[in-house]
């Protein structure tokens, strides 16, 4: 009968050949996995101490997997989450949002003019204005909230379980820090702003997935755009509105994309 030590030991082994596995390296993995099995089997009644140098592999494996888990969802130039962790976390999270009091906000953010900086000031600057942009986004971000790379100059802002005036609110101050960093760090004369378009999703959901809300930022993204840039738009009671400073603007674009509003 296999002792609890034995089997402390035969699950070490597993673990070990499960991780190997996942990278590829199937030979050792088979080796630990037989070891395992050779301990399942073996009867001699002796208690076996689990090698200390085992322990300590099974937990680099472990740290390596994780690391390796973590590239894996980062954008390897801002670190922000990437388009596939977005992609991902956005299903999940709009399926588990029934369950908060307040809903699911998304705010696609896009730097306004950014070929001009990378034809003015070459490409090394315009990486980066991505990096400290990014660090911008996410500087002041609600706990649960986090910043993903959408795809080359565009950014997304996820903010779960949040009330609709606080992701207006959330986007237009990372908005209003972007306007206000002193750019002439990287390069005399940059300036750098941003534009973005915030899509609620209400507690309970209704109003489609997270390609429909991703969407529904766009055309708001694009009403900002079209409205004079610098700018956070939103809608509200069927308008389109724009946040801070440039509500004051007289000539605001009703930018309806594919019908979604």
């Amino acid at each position: 009968m296999i002792t609890s030590a034995e089997n402390g030991l035969v699950n070490l082994h597993e673990k070990l050949a499960g991780l190997l596995a996942s990278r590829g390296q199937w030979r050792e993995a088979y080796d630990h996995l037989r070891s395992a099995l050779d301990m399942v089997y073996r009867d001699n009644g002796r208690t076996p101490p689990v090698p200390e140098q085992l322990r300590r592999e099974v937990d680099r494996l472990r740290r390596e997997h994780a690391e390796a888990h973590e590239q894996s969802i980062r954008d390897s130039l801002t670190t922000s989450y990437n388009r596939r962790y977005l992609d991902q976390r956005l299903v999940a999270l709009l399926s588990e949002q029934g369950g908060t009091p307040h809903g699911l906000a998304v705010s696609l953010v896009d730097l306004d003019w950014f070929k001009q900086v990378n034809d003015t000031y070459g490409h090394l600057v315009g990486d980066r204005v991505l990096q400290q942009v990014v660090e911008l986004l996410q500087d002041g971000l609600p706990e649960k909230a986090f910043c993903a790379r959408y795809g080359g100059e565009e950014f997304v802002l996820v903010l779960p379980d949040s009330e609709f005036a606080e992701a207006v609110a959330v986007t237009e101050a990372a908005r209003s820090r972007v306007e206000r960093h002193d750019w002439s760090v990287i390069a005399e004369g940059l300036r750098v702003t941003v534009s973005a378009g915030v899509a609620h999703e209400p507690s309970g959901g209704g109003t489609g997935g997270a390609e429909q809300q991703l969407l529904r930022a766009d055309s708001l993204l694009y009403s900002a755009k079209q409205s004079g840039r610098n700018a956070v738009a939103y809608r509200d009671g069927g308008k389109v509105r724009l946040a801070g400073p440039a509500g004051r603007r007289r000539a605001i674009v009703d930018g309806r994309v594919n019908g979604y509003c």
